[in-house]
């Protein structure tokens, strides 16, 4: 089955799958690290840095695709779609601890987990939707939220507290991803 669609004025033909939505990509990873934010609002931007300090570790042949996104909710469905694993990296105001302190959560509790971070409005309802249309969506799904100070003001840098946290987040990552692909023997390398 395929379904018609338009990108840029011109058509293409797309495979489906049985709800007759469009097929996943072909992934050529297992594990997608998506850092989420806005690039000019501050404090916002720490998902979207930690990645790309991350995109500098990674070699050819890993089985690890790191992107930055600005999207969010509904909108990240096709970027998730096709991998095993879902790490996402983002700025979060709780107001509960210092700015720089890392929260870690576990993709479950994101349909009921109220937070203060716009990009993790919707993620648990794009997972979900994702798995009732019956898209291979990720089986494990980790949560990495800087907590911010200001994640509103328009400029390009980031608070101290929050650019000193940079680092500690690349190496909880960085772990992370060693630790989902020391079985394989994939990144079983020391950080560099």
């Amino acid at each position: 089955m395929s379904a018609l669609t338009s990108t840029s004025g011109t058509a293409a033909v797309r495979p489906t799958n049985d709800a007759g939505v469009d097929a996943p990509p072909s992934r050529s990873a297992d594990v997608l690290v998506l850092g989420l934010g806005n690039a000019i609002l501050s404090d916002d931007a720490i998902g979207l840095r930690v990645v790309r300090a991350l995109q500098q570790r990674l070699e050819p042949g890993d089985p690890v695709v790191a992107e930055e996104s600005e999207e969010m909710g509904l909108a990240l469905l096709d970027s998730i779609v096709g991998y095993r694993e879902l790490v996402l990296v983002d700025a979060i105001q709780t107001g509960t601890q210092a700015p720089g302190y890392l929260h870690e959560f576990d993709g479950d509790s994101l349909p009921t987990r109220r937070s203060g971070a716009p990009h993790f409005l919707g993620v648990g309802d794009t997972l979900a939707l994702g798995r009732l249309l019956g898209l291979p969506m990720p089986e494990r799904v980790t949560i990495f939220a800087v907590e911010v100070a200001d994640p509103f003001t328009l400029g390009t840098d980031l608070t101290p507290a929050v650019q000193e946290a940079l680092l500690p987040a690349l190496e909880r990552v960085w772990a992370r991803l060693r630790s989902f692909r020391h079985a394989d023997g994939c990144l079983d390398r020391s950080s560099r």
